[in-house]
């Protein structure tokens, strides 16, 4: 039973619809189904291509086969991209050229789409000695920092927000700076952490023993393992991040273990590769496939299902042949060894049309049971398309003795043995957001429902906005089929209301057919004491899992989603930030900045209002009589401007205006070199928030000096007065001028 859903229509208009500059697009996702289907057949002989598009429509059309996201958007649009949504970079030396080349990479693979992983324990720790420069290293964690501005470069260049996971090994001198580096909000906003977990550190653990931390062969400092993962789990109970790899188990059950060491995983921690690994995502949607949802004998059409499995691994193998690549050593890795990550979605969906209360034995049986059929169908689909094609480059027989092969049943394994594989590695089970949405909101991957029911706010193409109800395809299908009666909570089970034991055995029942990793949070609610969160990793890890991240919302990172307290099922109204009215008149300031490269100076001027939290900015106006930067001027002013009226914590607009680098190089201004004119903006969009005024620092009218300069100061600017004389003692903030006191 389909829906066709308002969101479903703006995730695929938005994100997934084909537009050419010269022509009238996509009228429907039909159309969409029908190109992909068609791009991706190309790779087949003539004789069989049109028989074979045929079969990737019918896969994809009511959602039953759901390729990632960059396959949609990009397979048959002949547009510069990849279709591949996961790397690896390469290994990292440790020497600066090299350290920048990565960069360089990493920028490339970004700008087209890729998300990108790295370990960066190859890089020497803070303070080690540098030989012939006469220096100490910074770390990597300093050079991370440099990923993360590039990260922002490339975002700031119109692309979609990069994806980046960044991993350390636990024996790094560096650790400990790594798991607590989440705790500043403002650093690695673009990237995930993961802490390389070694099986020696797991028995160090489980012994009491100690730790080394060791680089180069060289005993840093030597520390209890209980107090690592002590500081690692309180870090995560407190910032959500870092998670963890357990590198040692991913690489022991690697496929491909005889030709390749796995270094770091993609961002969302799915899919584990080596230097430039590059993987393929696509999900099977287990929700379509069910046959009389929520009766009694509901179950899940296993042929349909081994079918599906079937041409989802014979698309995926053609997409490596038609996709492009945005490095050479990419595209040869890719061809090597043919990866695949065929997983699936709406699993909580399916259990629950099926009677199956998620995080129960029961349901971790069904999910082991479908898994195993997909399995099953992909190795044996691999075995005849080696036949057919030929088996990737570096297949050896041996691999018959890896574990998930050796786990497989003797009929497949015959198969293999007669024909080899045509692809080294099959299944990972990726996070599927947006295109779980498009399929009609189905679960996402084998994650619960996070919420079954709330209220979004669209805004319309003339600034109104529009209230829609968005529903869980469960609870959609539960409706149309027994109108207002109150579903059954057992089965109607969400994110917050399992436990982490019921999340952990859900992803290890999973994780046990698979051959790559999966991308499953544990969700934890905000009111968890500490001392049952704090053995969920070690759990995981005896469980047979190979990563592991868990989210509780905190002072930190807030919370990423939210459902209002409301009746069980019940649509939950979502807050919308509040857009303040303006003022007839407000106070502010104009600000001048002489940028080099313009005949003319660029004037930034800010305007504050004042309310119950005191003064805070209202509006930006930015101009120039250079008509070169008209567009983008009023953009700004237009886009930062809706942001200060909605109010609340408007900082981050400062530290992203800050991070923007222009290519052409930037520019020194009053001593201090700033990478862009918008950074400059950024700048002054700063100091006009904390009060460091230009000149001579006071609060009030423009002042002649550059506003760039920094120069002493008596007191930050009062957020009630506007006065100088704000002063912080015993943890709060008093003025001297006119009392007003805050304290935190």
């Amino acid at each position: 039973m389909a829906f066709d859903t308002p969101l479903a229509g703006e995730i695929w208009s938005s994100k997934y619809r084909f537009t050419p500059r010269d022509g009238q697009g996509e009228s429907a996702v039909e159309d969409t189904w029908r190109r992909i289907a068609h791009a991706v057949a190309a790779a087949e002989d003539q004789e069989i291509r049109g028989p074979v598009e045929v079969e990737f429509y019918d896969a994809l059309r009511d959602h039953r086969f759901l390729p990632a996201g960059r396959i949609i958007a990009g397979a048959g649009t002949a547009r510069t991209v990849t279709l591949f949504n996961c790397f690896v970079m390469g290994a990292i030396a440790d020497d600066l050229g090299a350290i920048f080349e990565h960069v360089r990479e990493a920028a490339l693979t970004l700008q087209q789409g890729g998300g990108v992983g790295m370990d960066f324990s190859t890089i020497r720790p803070a303070g080690a000695h540098v030989s012939g420069v006469a220096a100490d290293a910074s770390g990597p964690l300093s050079f991370m920092d440099v990923w993360d501005s590039m990260c922002r470069t490339i975002m700031s260049a119109g692309q979609r927000r990069g994806a980046m996971m960044g991993c350390l090994r636990i024996e790094h001198p560096d650790i400990e700076a790594f798991i607590d580096a989440k705790r500043d909000p403002g650093r690695f906003r673009n990237f995930n952490l993961s802490v390389l977990v070694s099986d020696a550190f797991m028995a160090a653990l489980e012994a009491g023993g100690d730790w080394s931390l060791t680089f180069g062969g060289k005993v840093h400092r030597v520390l209890p393992a209980a107090n690592l993962w002590a500081r690692l789990m309180k870090a995560t109970y407190d910032c959500a991040e870092p998670g963890v790899i357990f590198i040692d188990r991913v690489n022991a059950a690697n496929n491909l273990a005889h030709c390749e060491e796995i270094l770091a995983s993609n961002p969302c921690g799915e899919q584990m590769l080596p230097a430039y690994g590059a993987c393929l995502l696509g999900s099977i949607n287990l929700a379509r496939l069910v046959t009389s949802p929520f009766e009694p004998g509901a179950a899940i059409d296993e042929e349909a299902l081994g079918q599906l499995a079937r041409t989802a691994v014979r698309f995926l193998d053609n997409v490596i042949d038609i996709s492009r690549f945005p490095l050479e050593a990419q595209e040869a890795e890719a061809k090597r060894k043919r990866r695949l990550g065929l997983g699936v979605t709406g699993l909580a969906n399916a259990l629950a049309f099926c009677g199956q209360r998620y995080g129960d034995d029961s349901a971790a049986g069904m999910t082991r049971r479908w898994l195993e059929v997909i399995k099953r169908e992909a190795y044996r689909t691999s075995a005849r398309l080696a036949a057919e094609k030929g088996a990737f480059p570096l297949w050896q027989d041996s691999m018959l003795q890896r574990p998930n092969l050796m786990s497989l049943d003797e009929e497949t394994r015959d198969l293999i043995r007669a024909h080899g594989l045509r692809n080294g590695c099959l299944t990972s089970i990726a996070p599927t957001g947006t295109t779980s949405i498009l399929a009609g909101n189905v679960s996402s991957g084998v994650e619960p429902v996070f919420a079954h029911a709330y209220s979004r706010k669209v805004r319309q193409a003339d600034g109104s906005t529009r209230e829609e109800a968005v529903e869980d395809y469960a609870l959609a299908t539960w409706k149309a089929l027994y109108g207002e009666a109150p579903p059954p909570e057992d089965l109607f089970v969400s994110a917050q209301t399992l436990t982490p034991a019921e999340h952990l055995r859900m992803q290890a029942a999973a994780q046990a057919m698979i051959d790559s990793s999966i991308s499953k949070t544990v969700n934890c609610p905000e009111d968890i004491a500490f001392e049952a969160f704090a053995d969920i990793y070690v759990d995981g890890y005896r469980l047979g899992c190979k990563g592991l991240t868990t989210y509780r919302p905190n002072a930190v990172t807030g919370s990423v989603l939210s459902v209002a307290p409301a009746p069980a099922l019940a649509p939950a109204r979502a807050a919308e930030p509040h857009l303040a009215t303006r003022p007839a008149a407000l106070e502010g300031m104009t600000y001048k900045i002489k940028w080099p490269e313009s005949d003319h100076a660029v004037y930034v001027t800010l305007n504050d209002t004042i309310d119950a939290d005191g003064r805070r900015p209202f509006e930006i106006f930015v101009n120039s009589r250079n008509m070169d930067h008209y567009a983008w001027t009023v953009g700004l002013t237009r886009m930062i401007s809706a942001v200060f009226r909605r109010g609340g914590d408007v900082s981050f607009v400062a530290e992203e205006l800050k991070a923007v680098f222009d290519p052409r190089g930037g520019a020194w201004l009053d001593g201090r070199y700033v990478p862009s004119l918008l950074a400059a903006i950024g700048g002054v969009v700063e100091r006009h928030m904390t009060g460091q005024v230009a000149g001579d620092a006071k609060c009030g009218p423009e002042s002649p000096q550059d506003p760039l300069r920094t120069v002493p100061r008596v007191g930050l600017c009062c957020p009630r007065c506007g006065g100088a004389g704000l002063v912080r003692k015993e943890g709060c903030d008093a003025c001297l001028d006119c009392g007003y006191s805050k304290c935190g």
